[in-house]
């Protein structure tokens, strides 16, 4: 999507994030996300050899073994490539200490507190604090049948514009739950 096509672009960089979830016979989930970072030219590295455009400047994943409440029995980072390659990836184990966060309580805090500055990596910590979205779409459907069972108001209603109770979407999709809002008015009927 161009702001304006009749000014050409020339690109320069691509991260690309792909996030998937498993879960396992044993009930348990895996959560894996990987970042991979491209330059869409050539540059000399430090050592005088030239970095290729379209080769890994940063290649990672982090895998999280997740209860299914939410919370972290394991945690497993590894970079296959990085620009500083072995100062890089000695950070590895301190994704460790992901093991006993939960994923729907403060996690996100919890992550920025624990791996801030030299204390983590700020590629990593940035694709593992997205993983709680991944967590909760993928319990979407058991979670949706458990509430509609209960007769529990669905978790993702109000969490965005879209699902307010006053609108369309909440009127056709969940009915009742919908709550009619005089538009003249403002008031709630």
């Amino acid at each position: 999507m161009s702001f304006d096509s009749s000014v050409s672009r020339k690109p320069i960089h691509t991260r690309k994030i792909e996030m998937n979830s498993f879960l396992r016979e044993d009930g348990l989930w895996e959560l894996e996300a990987t970042l991979l970072d491209v330059k869409a030219y050539d540059f000399p590295k430090r050592n005088g050899s030239i970095k290729v455009a379209g080769s890994p400047v940063h290649n990672m994943t982090i895998c999280l073994l997740v209860s299914e409440d939410g919370e972290v029995r394991d945690a497993r980072a590894h970079y296959d490539d990085a620009p500083y390659e072995q100062n890089c990836s000695a950070i590895e184990k301190a994704y460790k200490g992901l093991i006993g966060l939960h994923l729907l309580r403060n996690f996100r805090n919890a992550v920025k507190e624990r791996f801030s500055r030299t204390s983590g990596c700020t590629h990593m910590s940035e694709l593992v604090v997205l993983l709680p979205t991944v967590f909760v779409q993928s319990l979407s459907v058991s979670r949706n049948r458990k509430e509609a069972q209960s007769g529990k108001k669905p978790f993702q209603l109000e969490g965005c514009h879209a699902l307010a109770l006053t609108s369309p979407v909440v009127k056709e999709f969940y009915p009742e739950w919908y709550v009619n809002e005089n538009r003249e008015t403002g008031k709630i009927n």
